[in-house]
């Protein structure tokens, strides 16, 4: 960027810093202590661990697809991880409109860290460990009134780990609008603002409220 900027400056009017994509992760039972914890209050014995975990797994699957299906909405399957998830969800958007709420769900097999039942043999006793494994992912892909177009990637499999994914660059063009400051993008990029001193203070994005902002209203659906 300094080079850039030392071989451009003489074309630029003003530089914003900022984050380009904004990503949070809620790790629910994500340590073998907090699992435990879970398991004995939900009285599973450890020989019953695996049947538990699949039957559990079934409850997030069913839940995403009758949510999406409630709100007219598409599941799709992505074959692998190779697909650009992204351009299939820009195709949807603009083939349906959408302006708010959820453009839709991709569903994909990735990699996940979960547990599984080890026999220790020094001990001779079962015990949780982390493992590497598969496991199946939706993504909700939402557009948001005050963030733009975000999205959340869920894990279906223990500890069901949640994340949440947002593009700063959207969001900074939500606030100019609300501003009135006048700006061109192209693609992810501002190729002008009208104001930059009032853009940069806008895009102190990382000292929010996340807790707040995350437990909001939420996308219309």
């Amino acid at each position: 960027m300094k080079a850039f900027l030392e071989r451009f400056g003489g074309m630029i009017a003003g530089v914003l810093s900022g984050f380009d994509r904004l990503r949070g992760t809620r790790r629910l039972l994500a340590h073998v202590s907090g699992l435990k914890h879970f398991r004995w209050r939900s009285r599973v014995r450890l020989q019953e661990f695996d049947t538990y975990a699949q039957d559990t797994t079934a409850t997030p699957c069913a839940a995403v697809q009758r949510a999406a299906r409630d709100v007219g909405r598409p599941v799709v399957d992505v074959p692998n991880t190779s697909h650009d998830k992204a351009a299939l969800v820009e195709k949807v958007r603009a083939r349906d409109d959408i302006r708010a709420g959820l453009i839709g769900v991709w569903s994909c097999v990735e990699l996940c860290a979960s547990y599984e039942v080890h026999r220790n043999k020094e001990t001779r006793k079962l015990e949780l460990r982390h493992r590497q494994r598969k496991c199946l992912h939706y993504y909700h892909y939402y557009v948001h009134p005050q963030y733009g177009l975000l999205h959340t990637r869920l894990q279906t499999w223990l500890p069901f780990t949640m994340q949440v994914c947002l593009n700063g660059r959207e969001w900074l063009a939500r606030q100019l609008d609300a501003a009135g400051i006048g700006y061109r993008r192209r693609d992810n990029c501002f190729v002008a603002v009208d104001d930059v001193a009032a853009a940069q203070a806008l895009l102190a994005q990382p000292g929010a409220d996340w807790p707040a902002l995350l437990r909001g209203p939420g996308p219309p659906q």
